[in-house]
């Protein structure tokens, strides 16, 4: 909206030209969204604890985990209108990425969003049935996986896929493309929910997984960074790393009041939510099996849960001393805060990784 209201009067004002460089949006879109965040969180925790919307917690969980019943939860709502409101106010609204991030994120919270209230009206930790919430969670992935097909641009860069580490292999999958940008989405969304078990612990990867994003997109939209890099030029990808400034802003203001021991928790809304927008701009950017490396952490917390079901399906033993795993270290003795920590210190290396690979190729 400001991009619109200002930037044509440059011309006459030579300050509003500012409006135009997307570093000076995406650091201003971040602030708002902090600020947005920080400042309507007292209230929302509020309003959830006077319509007692807590968190339930799982009978085979952590037994230390019981003391956190009733702390209020869905508190991923205030995310999303954090980004909502940053995005709309500081990008540029005339580009189709920008709207179709925001359909991503907002359709896979709204998943997120039914699951919550099916818990807290049958006062349970279990909600929508497996086999609908994955329904849904296709649908919303494969309308945005249509959209994106629609608006392909016609030298074939939508569809081609940036192999990290090779310059020159990018192989186009066609029509293969909308199968393979559904399971990104819906397995991104999936692991950012699996996560999602202790005091800050999902909401730091993702904010790691943001700055990241936000870097690859900038130069994946800006064609002479393209070009240096060897990397695949996106048009309209610039205006996404505006979106990601607003998620990291929104995001760190959530951090505020999740961090260990935590006010308030995210809920499906908010994780499903995150992981829908990350796996979005990894597709959009063109570097969606990066997003294995930027997210490893989450990658390595729904290997822990597959290989305990199958393993436990197999042979009747189990791996890991409880899954996600997480839960496996907090059940060998280590504190709450400890296992935080070192997660979050994990990612960060993941993400270094991940963009040294824009050189090492």
């Amino acid at each position: 909206m400001f991009y619109h209201l200002f930037y044509p009067l440059h011309q006459t004002v030579s300050v509003f030209n500012v409006f135009r460089y997307l570093t000076f949006r995406i650091a201003y879109a971040a602030l708002t969204a902090l600020v947005i965040s920080l400042l309507l969180a007292p209230g929302v925790i509020r309003l959830l604890q006077r319509r007692q919307i807590g968190q339930m917690i799982r009978q085979e969980g952590p037994k230390s985990h019981f003391g956190k019943a009733g702390t209020p939860t869905m508190g991923g709502v205030l995310i999303l209108v954090a980004l909502l409101g940053a995005t709309l106010l500081w990008a540029n609204l005339a580009v189709s990425t920008v709207w179709l991030a925001l359909l991503s994120t907002l359709g896979f919270g709204a998943v997120g969003f039914w699951d919550d209230m099916l818990k807290l009206r049958r006062r349970s930790n279990v909600g929508l049935r497996a086999k609908y919430k994955f329904t849904a969670e296709i649908v919303v992935a494969a309308v945005v996986a249509s959209l994106l097909f629609a608006w392909a641009e016609p030298d074939g860069t939508t569809t081609r896929l940036s192999v990290p580490f090779f310059k020159e292999f990018a192989p186009d999958l066609g029509v293969l493309y909308l199968p393979f940008v559904i399971v990104v989405l819906v397995g991104t969304s999936n692991a950012v929910n699996l996560t999602d078990g202790l005091d800050g612990l999902a909401i730091g990867p993702v904010i790691v997984a943001t700055f990241a994003y936000a870097g690859i997109a900038y130069v994946a939209g800006h064609i002479q960074f393209a070009q240096y890099l060897n990397i695949l030029y996106v048009r309209g990808a610039g205006e996404l790393a505006v979106f990601c400034g607003a998620l990291l802003g929104a995001s760190l203001g959530f951090l505020w009041f999740n961090a260990y021991p935590a006010q308030v928790f995210m809920g499906d809304v908010g994780s499903l939510a995150l992981g829908g927008a990350l796996g979005t701009v990894a597709i959009i950017a063109k570097h969606e099996l990066l997003l294995l490396i930027i997210g490893g952490l989450f990658v390595i917390e729904t290997l822990s849960v597959i290989v305990q079901v199958v393993s436990f399906k197999l042979t009747g033993k189990r791996i890991f001393r409880m899954a996600p795993l997480h839960h496996h270290f907090e059940e060998k003795g280590w504190q709450e805060p400890k296992v935080i920590v070192r997660f979050w210190i994990i990612a960060v290396v993941l993400a270094l990784l991940s963009l040294s690979t824009l050189k090492l190729r």
